[in-house]
């Protein structure tokens, strides 16, 4: 069981006492409600959808958090690729992380984001890139993925530094290059 009070509003929530575990096949639905309604769009959820039906997904990096054995938390990490020059790296991309509204700031999102961290280190994978808040994903160990040579085509109005990564004990600072994202991302580019 884990449970926290932290928030990357930086304010102090009542802890919520809940338990992760790997996602299963009947979650499905309850999974695209929770990032639909976290999101307050479908379109992640239909990410959620082609990663999962795509040759990048790995079932053991997308876990769920549950309170009452009601889903209320989601995070998924898949492979995606870097490219320098002529040569491929793959990697992790964690996207999306969802929690329900009502639940955000109780340290659900923290903890599922330390777990499939801790569980793609131990896959023996070499970091883990994501766009994202620098406040929050920083106080978990990712950092601006520019000064490590990995570039991501971040929207317009995103800040620089939400391009981040988490090297992992895999790490090898030859890896680098530009973010190619799998077809299953193209359902958050046509919108």
């Amino acid at each position: 069981m884990a449970g926290g009070s932290e928030s990357s509003r930086g304010v102090t929530s009542t802890p919520v006492d809940f338990t992760i575990r790997s996602e299963e096949p009947k979650d499905a639905a309850a999974i695209s409600k929770i990032v639909t309604t976290a999101f307050g769009s479908p379109t992640e959820a239909r990410l959620v959808e082609a990663i999962r039906a795509s040759a990048h997904f790995v079932p053991e990096l997308s876990l769920v958090a549950e309170v009452d054995r009601h889903v209320v938390g989601h995070v998924m990490v898949s492979h995606v690729w870097l490219h320098e020059g002529d040569t491929r790296h793959r990697v992790t991309s964690l996207s999306p992380l969802a929690v329900a509204p009502d639940l955000q700031g109780r340290g659900i999102g923290s903890e599922l984001v330390r777990r499939v961290t801790a569980r793609a280190d131990d896959r023996g994978e070499p970091l883990v890139v994501l766009e994202g808040s620098p406040a929050f994903y920083g106080r978990l160990g990712f950092e601006h993925s520019e000064p490590l040579g990995i570039e991501v085509a971040l929207p317009s109005w995103a800040p620089p530094e939400a391009a981040q990564v988490l090297r992992l004990q895999s790490y090898d600072p030859a890896i680098r290059g530009r973010l190619v994202y799998p077809p299953a991302f193209d359902v958050v580019t046509e919108h």
